[in-house]
């Protein structure tokens, strides 16, 4: 059986230009159509001034959102993004020390009767949780610390122990 017809029909590709959305664009108009419902929603059930101070919430999101669109992701440097990383990985280290000294006082506390190893065994899963945070965190302070501090990424430049001259 011969599947194929006899007439040959010329296809046209068809292009379909594509439009880049920008990850803030998408955010802000997400977030905006999930707020402006369950605002529409809560207004008629809320008190009065409730239905104020959530209207004026609505406005600053929908404000600041809109500011938040306007930058552009591509225009920001690695130099730039160094101090919010270095920041995250403080705060992860902070929060995962902080939450295991938390942990051990709340188990000193208000169990006393545990010894170490019965506290391990029944609360392993948050000492793993709060240490992977801490772990995680340091990841992320050695790998700004392993960073050059002199390279940009984004362009093309000659690294330093890559010149002849420095070779003296």
């Amino acid at each position: 059986m011969d599947w194929e017809s006899d007439t040959r029909v010329k296809k046209k590709a068809r292009t379909q230009a594509i439009q880049q959305y920008k990850p803030l664009v998408t955010l802000r108009d997400t977030e905006a159509l999930l707020r402006r419902n369950t605002v529409a929603l809560l207004m008629p059930i809320v008190p009065l001034s409730v239905e104020y101070r959530l209207q004026r919430a609505s406005k600053l999101a929908e404000e600041s959102l809109a500011e938040l669109a306007e930058i552009d992701l591509d225009a920001i440097s690695e130099t730039e993004l160094q101090p919010a990383r270095i920041l995250i990985g403080l705060s992860f280290v902070g929060f995962g020390a902080l939450s295991t000294a938390l942990l051990l006082l709340y188990l000193s506390t208000l169990h006393p009767e545990l010894d170490s190893i019965a506290q391990i065994r029944r609360y392993w899963h948050q000492y793993i949780w709060f240490v992977c945070l801490g772990v995680a965190g340091l990841f992320v302070l050695g790998r700004e610390a392993m960073r050059s501090p002199h390279l940009d990424v984004s362009s093309p430049q000659k690294i330093g122990w890559d010149d002849e001259s420095s070779w003296q």
